[in-house]
């Protein structure tokens, strides 16, 4: 049930988990020494493409009677709102361009065109996500508390709206970032913390308020005034809801896609209690999903297909991960462990392939509580309690066999059982 001894799930001794982190830590050293005029071009670039494109999203919609225009402008929109949310919103608040000391592109200072005000999204996302990544009743990020994305969750009949739940989710996600700051289902026991409550849910109130003000009121106002037309005021408002929509769905996607595939691991509480700064990398590597992505799809994802990357380096510029990763990768390699990735439609198909299998209880599934393609624990190489696993060296080649290497052994032994049987 979730992984309890992160090192050992990795095959790995302590001294092989430091030395690792030391070489982590150089990559990071090497990049922050080499940050300079391309990266601040990169971002003043991005800043200028997605203000052009808003820009020339709203002024499509001004047609929007004509049923092209309409799809233009709020898919031009839509793509405006994807880049300032993922490229831009996200890693600002990173922290990612700080090293700038541009009170513009600051994290202390970007508000993002979204619901969720940005302090309780740096607090929800920045510290408790990245710090507690897929511990188990730490991280709200495991299923948002509303899905059940792995088997130790305990399975209740409310589950069984799984993929409802998620298509809700994916159509109005910016709604869901906002929520998941209050944590609605949490018991306030102290004055303290209610009164901190009350105060969340004004700033949530006031921070949607602004945002469908801008975009159903205020915009289709003006377009109606404009056109003087009241369809032309109800094609702006219905297209500044797509735009919405996409930038929703499309968030929804990247982000389940690097945290909800099979590989991307759950831990337990203890795992943090006294974790070294080489367990936390280690952490992030076996709890997270990358998706393979050109210039395009990468840019388009806010570098997100490199989600190991960022999870590792969660403040180091988003344009630097491809050139991160490719070292990361070496990594991986030098120490047998397994670098999750795979096509983007794979891993969003295997995301919801799990969310579908985890409605229903476990009796219903194939695979344990320690060997399934979404959940695992040290346990499933374990023969005996007492065993260690730890990584060994084949005498003729002269390389690791480590973790990856014992995820082969298990499929092609639970192979060979299956083979009998359909004999």
């Amino acid at each position: 049930m979730a992984i309890s001894d992160i090192p050992e799930y990795a095959h790995l001794t302590d001294a092989d988990v430091e030395e690792l982190g030391a070489k982590l830590d150089q990559i990071r050293a090497d990049i922050e020494a080499d940050r300079g005029v391309r990266d601040a071009r990169y971002l003043r670039n991005t800043i200028a493409f997605q203000r052009t494109l808003e820009i020339t999203g709203r002024a499509l919609i001004f047609g929007a009677r004509k049923r092209g225009l309409w799809w233009a402008g709020a898919s031009a929109l839509g793509v405006a709102k994807i880049v300032e949310n993922m490229e831009l919103g996200h890693n600002v608040m990173h922290g990612q361009w700080d090293w700038m000391n541009d009170p513009e592109v600051h994290s202390t200072t970007w508000e993002w065109d979204n619901t969720g005000p940005s302090a309780h999204w740096k607090h929800t996302h920045n510290y408790i996500h990245h710090k507690y990544t897929n511990v188990l009743g730490m991280d709200d990020d495991v299923g948002y508390g509303l899905l059940r994305v792995t088997r130790d969750q305990r399975w209740k009949p409310f589950n069984l709206g799984n993929i409802a739940y998620n298509t809700l989710l994916a159509l109005g996600f910016q709604y869901g970032v906002a929520a998941q700051h209050l944590e609605l289902g949490r018991k306030r026991r102290t004055q303290a913390e209610k009164d901190q409550f009350q105060q969340d849910l004004r700033d949530v109130g006031a921070k949607i308020g602004r945002q469908a003000g801008k975009d159903y009121i205020v915009y289709p106002a003006i377009v109606g005034a404009a056109t003087r037309s009241r369809t032309g005021a109800r094609k702006a408002f219905t297209a500044n809801l797509m735009a919405n929509v996409i930038r929703n769905v499309w968030s929804n996607a990247v982000i389940f896609c690097g945290h909800f595939p099979d590989g991307a691991e759950k831990f337990t509480k203890q795992d943090v209690d006294s974790e070294t700064r080489g367990e936390w990398y280690l952490r992030q590597m076996l709890g997270s999903a990358n998706f393979r992505s050109g210039p395009v799809l990468g840019f388009m994802s806010g570098n997100l297909s490199y989600q190991i990357e960022h999870h590792i380096f969660p403040d180091l510029p988003s344009n630097r991960l491809p050139e991160i990763a490719v070292r990361v990768q070496a990594l991986c390699a030098e120490y047998d462990l397994p670098y999750t990735t795979g096509s983007f439609p794979v891993q969003y198909a295997k995301s919801w392939r799990t969310i579908a299998k985890l409605s229903l209880p476990n009796d219903y599934l194939s695979g344990t509580v320690d060997d399934a393609p979404e959940t695992a624990s040290e346990r499933r190489f374990k023969e005996s309690a007492d065993l260690r696993l730890v990584s060994t060296v084949d005498p003729v080649t002269g390389r690791r066999k480590g973790l990856k290497t014992a995820i082969t052994g298990l499929k092609e032994r639970r192979r060979s059982r299956r083979s009998p049987a359909r004999a």
